[in-house]
């Protein structure tokens, strides 16, 4: 029985041998495969922080451009409130022409020309200086 007992023995060393065999290749096996998902983690969070840096470049861009559309369109309307404004003037002198006839000569008054008194230059000096005097009696002082 001997023989019988020996060969359990060699099954189980050649059992024990192959489970440290496959024990280092699910080992190494592990390893590899935490080294590759770590690659695979850092390399996404790589991508997840750029993509978020430019997608805040562009909102900022964004916003900029918003600001100055919302300036423009601020400048548009008042361009337009002025536009309506002389339009409005410009519709009602026209209308205002309607109204007014056009005069023929016959419509008009003549009237005859008043001849107006010619004072010269040195008259109205010397009329001026009287009139001071005259103005200095009722006045005190030095």
């Amino acid at each position: 029985m001997k023989p019988y007992g020996n060969q359990l023995n060699l099954k189980k060393k050649v059992s024990n041998e192959t489970n440290k065999n496959s024990k280092k290749i699910s080992i190494i096996n592990s390893k590899l495969i935490h080294q590759i998902f770590d690659t695979i983690n850092i390399s996404l969070l790589a991508l997840i922080f750029s993509l978020f840096f430019l997608s805040f470049d562009s909102q900022r861009k964004w916003s900029n451009t918003y600001k100055n559309l919302s300036k423009t369109r601020v400048i548009n309307n008042n361009l337009i409130d002025y536009i309506s404004k002389i339009e409005e003037f410009y519709i009602s002198e026209l209308e205002s022409l309607n109204i007014y006839r056009k005069t023929k000569p016959e419509d008009l008054i003549y009237l005859d020309k008043r001849t107006e008194k010619k004072e010269s230059l040195s008259w109205k000096n010397l009329s001026s200086f009287i009139e001071g005097f005259s103005d200095s009696e009722y006045q005190r002082g030095y």
